[in-house]
């Protein structure tokens, strides 16, 4: 089992949107970054945890817990020529961009990012380093343990 780090911005889906979706479950479309994608396509599995972070927002932070709860596929939102998302270069033979389904397990409080960098435990987790922008990120197996006995 792996963990990660999703960002989405509360405007578009927010944890409360997941926790009152069907079966509490989203689609994660839009991710237009290769190494975020190649994480979805290449690394992610079916149970793998997930943070689910609130970014470009007053205060970004740790919203919720989820999981991931289906195998990569193409992300129809890069087809549709209506959507923020499309790409004039993706088609249905060649897709370029990835979704993955992601199930809300529960809302947690928000764990701000700037209580998250006074956590000594966590001073390597990605989403902390400078300069750090992916909407994507890996968690280590200790990270995410200190994060879970932080969010009981």
């Amino acid at each position: 089992m792996q963990y990660w780090l999703m960002k989405s911005e509360p405007d578009e889906v927010s944890i409360d949107d997941v926790m009152a979706a069907p079966d509490k479950t989203v689609p994660w479309f839009g991710v237009r970054n290769y190494q975020a994608r190649n994480f979805m396509r290449d690394a992610m599995q079916v149970g793998d945890g997930v943070l689910f972070y609130h970014s470009s927002c007053p205060e970004p932070g740790i919203a919720g817990i989820a999981e991931v709860v289906s195998w990569p596929y193409p992300d129809a939102t890069q087809f549709d020529k209506k959507s923020h998302y499309f790409d004039e270069k993706a088609t249905k033979e060649t897709p370029r961009w990835i979704s993955v389904d992601v199930k809300g397990v529960r809302k947690t409080r928000l764990l701000s990012l700037a209580e998250l960098r006074t956590i000594p435990a966590l001073e390597d987790m990605v989403v902390l380093q400078k300069g750090s922008r992916l909407s994507i990120t890996p968690v280590t197996a200790g990270q995410w343990k200190t994060l879970m006995s932080l969010l009981k």
